[in-house]
């Protein structure tokens, strides 16, 4: 099967398997895994912050960023499809004191002038805003990294910026613009090993070193003490040496999936000039049927909301693959 449900899919490649076998390991509850420690290090200084927390999941890591900048009592302003919101199932509600404010986000952007709005309102008897959580790239506007200028309008504003970059390496690839240069005015900063990148777990927190001190804290607190996990964290470094720069690969073969897409249902208004990294999201009438349809032919896909299809490149997806995609796309009812 042809697996496009998502990402997170892929299995660790060779390499992996034998620096996992071979990693030096030790008790990260008490800092002491060699590779755990120089994974925190190399994340940390490819997104340019002091200190970098490694965790199970990005959903942890999102939560204890929260958890951290979203106060008691305040708002944190939220994409109204961002990962947080919809796919960490309602993690904000369990594990904050804070309340979510969504606004739009159907551009794959948060608009500066309506955070502006929100934070104004405090004024008028409004929650206080804490902190600005932004999602780039933005999955559900199918995988469209921020423009920078608006990155950096919305931080202007004044409040925290927490920079839930799960694929925040797509981003980088497919601009041209640094991990470090897109997370620069991001008070924390998460992203995903487990993703595009192919490892087979983990995520990274970065950010100040007495907020991420705090974050270890919360990581414990969360159950997220992992003890010998450089036996994972040496795939981490894995994909972070090797498997950044493969990842325009897969944004070609979405691009191209997304052009037969266009092609059998024009109707959507899906512009594959819009699929600028790996993810290729549009609406159909019948989801059911046509995941259906595709599985009979050998390719597998998922649905992110009611009515609303996803394909996924990643790692283990080739060109082949990709073919075999398309001509599932273009024989469907």
């Amino acid at each position: 099967m042809i697996d496009l449900r998502s990402d997170t899919v892929t299995r660790p490649t060779a390499a992996m398997r034998k620096a996992m076998a071979d990693a030096e390991v030790g008790d990260d509850g008490y800092g002491e895994d060699p590779t755990v420690n120089l994974l925190e290090e190399t994340f940390a200084a490819r997104v340019g912050k002091e200190v970098g927390l490694f965790v199970p999941s990005g959903t942890m890591g999102n939560q204890i960023a929260l958890r951290l900048l979203g106060t008691p009592g305040t708002s944190v302003i939220a994409g109204r499809r961002h990962h947080i919101v919809l796919h960490e199932q309602g993690g904000a509600g369990v594990n904050g004191s804070y309340q979510l404010h969504t606004v739009n986000d159907d551009t794959g952007m948060l608009d500066p002038a309506e955070v502006a709005s929100v934070i104004e309102a405090e004024r008028h008897h409004w929650p206080a805003v804490s902190a600005v959580c932004v999602e780039d790239t933005h999955m559900p506007s199918g995988g469209r990294p921020w423009l920078l200028p608006t990155l950096h309008a919305v931080a202007d504003l004044g409040r925290p910026v927490h920079l839930d970059g799960a694929r925040l390496w797509n981003a980088a690839v497919a601009s041209g613009v640094s991990p470090a240069e897109r997370a620069v005015r991001a008070t924390t900063v998460m992203c995903c090993l487990s993703k595009g990148l192919g490892a087979p777990v983990g995520s990274l927190l970065a950010g100040p070193a007495a907020l991420i001190a705090d974050a270890r804290a919360e990581r414990k607190r969360l159950g997220g003490a992992m003890r010998q996990a450089g036996v994972i964290a040496a795939a981490g470094l894995v994909a972070l040496e090797h498997h950044v720069e493969r990842l325009a690969d897969d944004h070609a073969r979405a691009r191209r999936l997304a052009e037969a897409v266009a092609e059998r249902w024009p109707e959507t208004g899906l512009d594959p000039a819009t699929v600028e990294t790996n993810c290729v999201v549009f609406t159909h009438p019948a989801t059911g049927a046509l995941l259906r349809h595709l599985a009979a032919a050998g390719v597998l896909a998922g649905t992110i909301a009611p009515g609303t299809v996803r394909l996924m490149t990643h790692l283990d997806v080739d060109d082949a693959g990709v073919d075999v995609a398309i001509g599932a796309v273009r024989s469907a009812p």
